[in-house]
């Protein structure tokens, strides 16, 4: 057995790292190692004598492995291997040394310790060395040993790893995995390990499936990750997600909008978007501007009438659901949409009066004293007629001002009564004869001034 010195030229120390980040990047190197070698888990334990272990049973650590290099085979893996840049390693020792951290490293290949001597003839410059015993034996695998860590210190690293986080796994598509987030915050893993928290986001995150920008701009520290690194990759994860509880939280976060409470993600306008189809897949809803909403009750009205749930979008938004279908997407209902399928749903089969019952006669023939109560001669009068339907998608308007058919048209339905035929026939009359619209202010003035004229008739002129 011979014993030699193993100059690592640490220059630069990162001054930041406390131990846990040391500890994690052993941890790092032990998981990398259990997934190409395909052995048992690693172990994290403390003996007797108060000294944690990290171990794995895979190839073994080499004296070579202290050398500043990417490791190719790490770099050949598409997915699940966390470190790749042959850095890791020497800045966990670096770090391990300045906290006063006595490490030992074994396995088949031999003995390695840390030490500070003198550089290889330079006697004046002390540097950090492994001290290499190359003493072969049946040990399986690769173990450091830790002396002068705490309890803490190996729970916060720990606790970098989605590995030993308690974290739901809600799906797993190509790029990585969708997590239940904790109630503190979002957390985003890149290859398993914890790159950064966002407070505000929907779901946790770990990208297994890096793109080169992101190689290029994760740095050594693996600290202080920014969004800009890993937002690319989050969205496309989640819009490979098919999964209906994720989908479903997606699809609630559109309501929020109004109260301020959505998710970062929804800021992002293909997830908006994504979102926004999802909801119109699960419930009847149709989407408006705020613009559309104030300028035209009339059809909000008619649409909650119909039965949707009118949702607010912004004017991007409502750009972006507009295009789709040119693109390939599914065509949603807008605003524009819903007044193509309003006007689309009326379909008339007109009965002449001659084909009315006696009875239905009676009332039909009440329509010019009805009309003057309100102040409309026969001779400005729209024209009225009668259709055994309306709509073929609902059955709940008795009438309309159709104003390409220039008529009042009513449903023969309500000739069943002369109430039903007045309170149908006078409420469109007000629209035929002023153009104003249902819930605006203008249309309920034209109603009351009808209630005055109807009302006047009522008790006689000599009130």
């Amino acid at each position: 057995m011979t014993t030699r010195l193993f100059d690592l030229n640490i220059e630069e120390v990162l001054e930041n790292w406390e131990v846990a980040h040391a500890i994690r990047e052993i941890i790092a190197n032990a998981l990398d190692e259990q997934t190409i070698s395909k052995t048992s888990d690693i172990q994290i334990f403390k003996d007797k004598q108060g000294d944690w272990h990290i171990r794995d049973f895979g190839r073994g650590l080499r004296i070579e492995h202290f050398t500043l290099n990417e490791s190719k085979e790490k770099l050949s893996y598409s997915s699940g291997i966390i470190g790749k840049f042959g850095v890791g390693l020497k800045d966990a020792l670096a770090t391990f040394h300045r906290h006063g951290v006595v490490v030992s490293m074994r396995s088949s290949h031999g003995v390695y310790r840390l030490r500070e001597t003198q550089k290889h003839s330079f006697n004046a410059i002390v540097t950090l060395h492994v001290e290499y015993m190359d003493e072969p034996s049946d040990f399986r695998g690769t173990e450091f040993i830790l002396r002068g860590i705490t309890d803490d210190d190996v729970s916060q690293a720990k606790a970098l790893f989605l590995k030993f986080s308690d974290e739901e796994v809600l799906e797993t598509t190509s790029y990585g995995q969708l997590l239940h987030r904790t109630d503190t915050a979002g957390r985003v893993y890149i290859t398993g390990v914890l790159a950064s928290e966002e407070p505000n986001f929907l779901f946790s995150y770990n990208i297994t499936s890096l793109t080169e920008g992101m190689k290029k701009r994760l740095n050594r520290e693996r600290l202080n990750v920014g969004r800009t690194t890993y937002v690319e990759r989050i969205k496309m994860i989640l819009k490979s997600a098919k999964s209906r509880s994720v989908q479903e939280l997606l699809a609630d976060q559109v309501s929020l909008r109004a109260t301020g409470d959505q998710c970062d993600e929804m800021q992002w306008i293909e997830i908006s978007q994504m979102a926004l189809n999802l909801l119109y897949e699960r419930r009847r809803v149709a989407f408006v501007t705020e613009q559309e909403l104030q300028g035209n009750p009339n059809v909000v009205d008619n649409i909650r009438r119909d039965g949707y749930d009118p949702v607010i979008v912004t004017e991007l938004q409502k750009t972006k659901l507009d295009v789709q279908p040119l693109e390939g997407g599914p065509r949603v209902r807008t605003f524009e949409t819903y007044i193509e399928e309003y006007n689309e749903s009326f379909q008339y089969q007109f009965v002449e009066p001659i084909n009315l019952t006696a009875q239905e006669r009676r009332v039909f023939d009440l329509t010019p004293r009805l009309l003057a109560l309100v102040g409309i001669p026969s001779n400005r009068a729209p024209r009225v007629r009668i259709s055994e339907t309306m709509r073929v998608t609902i059955d709940n308007t008795a009438g309309v001002w159709d104003s390409a058919q220039r008529s009042i048209i009513v449903k023969r339905s309500a000739l069943s009564s002369p109430l039903d035929y007045a309170a149908t026939l006078l409420h469109e009359a007000a629209h035929a004869m002023t153009g104003t619209v249902d819930a605006t202010r203008e249309f309920e003035g034209v109603l009351t001034r009808y209630l005055g004229l109807t009302g006047t008739a009522a008790v006689g002129p000599r009130y």
